[in-house]
């Protein structure tokens, strides 16, 4: 599966629905970190892994600026 918007990664946390337990900050960390260990592998295409990336700490940077709510209640607006 590949994510390819901001919208997306969004709205794949939020279906995950794991509730108060994991936050979409501690979510996106991680999948940026795993992200990052995937372009170290060979086999894999790296630049849609680099686009999730950059999507990713745009992400992080967002959620640090106006807050987690904040952000959950702009990309669920758009869906």
């Amino acid at each position: 599966m590949v994510i390819k918007t901001t919208e997306e990664y969004v709205e794949f946390f939020i279906n995950l629905n794991m509730g108060k337990e994991v936050s979409l900050l501690s979510f996106v960390n991680n999948e940026r970190m795993v992200l990052k260990q995937k372009l170290q592998n060979k086999i894999n295409e790296k630049e849609p892994i680099k686009k999730g990336i950059i999507i990713l700490e745009g992400l992080i940077k967002e959620i640090s600026e106006n807050k987690e709510l904040a952000v959950l209640e702009k990309y669920q607006n758009k869906g």
